[in-house]
């Protein structure tokens, strides 16, 4: 391979031009007609058996040529890539400038590459560190769930109730016939949950165990399944048992029942502590979070597409793998869903955004400071992961890619520097310099906003 240029062109791309020389061109286009002549079928010959002249007489002179360019591609481009310097970001598109067995072949190649990052503001950001005080009501309402997760149920002999569980069996009709996913047996539904279609489980209320009855409802308008969007629906319900939860009663006996403590003001103060330190913990992700927002804001870059799309797609597989634990395909999601894969993955596009600039600045402030990562930080790290995974630590070294492991801990290290640069305000008042905090790098520096994202739900 001969690297005979590289130019770099707008939004981060690159275009690689190089040479294949005619003795190893000749050579792969040789090799392609003893492995792909015998697909080929020439009246008067054998299949498998007629001259190569008269194959490519028939079906085309530059055929084999072409099979030899996609065989001699993978190796050739990646020394072309080295030979230039660069680091790719996404898919080549690959161009045959000309090709013949006297000469050899040239190719041309756009490929997206890690774009250039030029920095703005990363020491000295001030930014607002608002932590809530503890409401009562938050105190009241974890309370409330652990009374209703330590009730018991009884079967009520009467009518039912809103917040009574019905055990049912249903089949639901559309114009008459029976539609897919209609039906259930000994479904167990807490009316006044809402989880059923709107105006079903009103209907539930005030029947009896062993009733069998209508329901008849309107499907939404929005509903997921197109085919049920709009329509009228009747369901046939039998009702086997009717359940009331009983609750406990909130006193120091509830308290040593569901916890290590022997009053109700005990348990409540350190629910209280633990809501504290949660909120704590959401205000100083939120800091890091506005820190990393400036700086990203601060920086200019021509970011690829191909670099935002990778990331869809990471985070697509992430997502798939999720549900995949529960036993669900990502196919019969998009199908209950209604959505096509496209669709699907579009929603992901602000947070690929989001997390492929997070990234860059780091590496960028990376490479400014000349942060390192350790060998004690890396060996910790596996040992984190080991521990995590129950596995032996040279098992885990062989799995992962220790530079990229290094890679991302230097990333969060970067991040504690603009913390530990960075004036946080409490309040109107107060500044203190930033609280460096310890983090756990995970598989990929990227996850750090999703994860940070779900830490915030849990404590809404």
């Amino acid at each position: 391979m001969n690297l005979i240029s590289c130019e770099k062109l707008e939004k981060s791309m690159v275009e690689l031009q190089f040479s294949i020389d005619a003795e190893t061109f000749k050579s792969a286009v040789g090799a392609a007609f003893k492995r792909e002549s015998k697909k080929y079928t020439v009246p008067g010959f054998r299949k498998g058996h007629a001259p190569r002249a008269m194959i490519e007489k028939m079906y085309g002179k530059d055929l084999f040529q072409y099979d030899a360019i996609n065989d001699l591609f993978p190796e050739n481009y990646e020394a072309a890539v080295k030979a230039a310097g660069i680091e790719v970001v996404g898919a080549p598109a690959p161009e045959v400038v000309s090709m013949s067995e006297e000469e050899g072949a040239v190719l041309k190649v756009k490929v997206p590459v890690k774009p250039e990052v030029e920095l703005g503001d990363y020491v000295g950001l001030t930014v607002t560190k608002d932590v809530k005080t503890v409401d009562e009501a938050d105190v009241d309402a974890e309370i409330k769930r652990m009374q209703e997760r330590n009730g018991r149920l009884l079967t009520r002999e009467g009518e039912a109730q809103n917040g009574d569980t019905a055990t049912i069996d249903f089949e639901g009709f559309v114009d008459g016939k029976a539609f897919e996913g209609g039906k259930a047996e000994h479904y167990a539904l807490v009316l006044g949950s809402g989880s059923f279609i709107p105006g079903f489980e009103e209907q539930v209320v005030g029947h009896k165990a062993g009733d069998e009855f209508d329901v008849n409802v309107k499907f939404p308008e929005e509903y997921q399944a197109e085919e049920l969007a709009g329509k009228d629906a009747t369901f046939k319900i039998k009702l086997h048992e009717v359940q009331y939860k009983e609750l406990p009663e909130l006193d120091d006996d509830f308290a040593k029942d569901v916890s290590e403590y022997d009053t109700l003001d005990e348990l409540k103060d350190s629910i209280r502590k633990g809501i504290a330190a949660n909120q704590e913990k959401q205000a100083d992700q939120k800091v890091e979070n506005d820190l990393i927002d400036q700086v990203v804001t601060g920086m200019k870059a021509e970011i690829p597409d191909a670099m935002i799309e990778g990331r869809m797609d990471e985070l697509v597989q992430d997502f798939q793998y999720r549900i995949s634990q529960q036993g669900l395909k990502l196919e019969q999601y998009l199908q209950y869903m209604g959505m096509t894969m496209e669709q699907f993955k579009e929603q992901f596009r602000e947070q690929a955004d989001k997390q492929v600039k997070m990234r860059l600045a780091m590496e960028a402030i990376v490479a400014k400071e000349k942060i390192e990562t350790t060998e004690e930080e890396f060996e910790a790290e596996v040992q984190r992961i080991a521990d995590a995974y129950k596995m032996e630590v040279e098992k885990v070294k062989s799995l992962v890619d220790a530079a990229a492991v290094k890679k991302d801990l230097a990333v969060n290290k970067a991040i504690d520097f603009v913390k530990e640069k960075a004036n946080v305000v409490t309040g109107e008042t107060e500044k203190k310099p930033a609280k460096k905090t310890t983090r756990k790098t995970t598989k990929k520096a990227e996850k750090k906003e999703e994860e940070t994202q779900n830490e915030e739900n849990k404590g809404e």
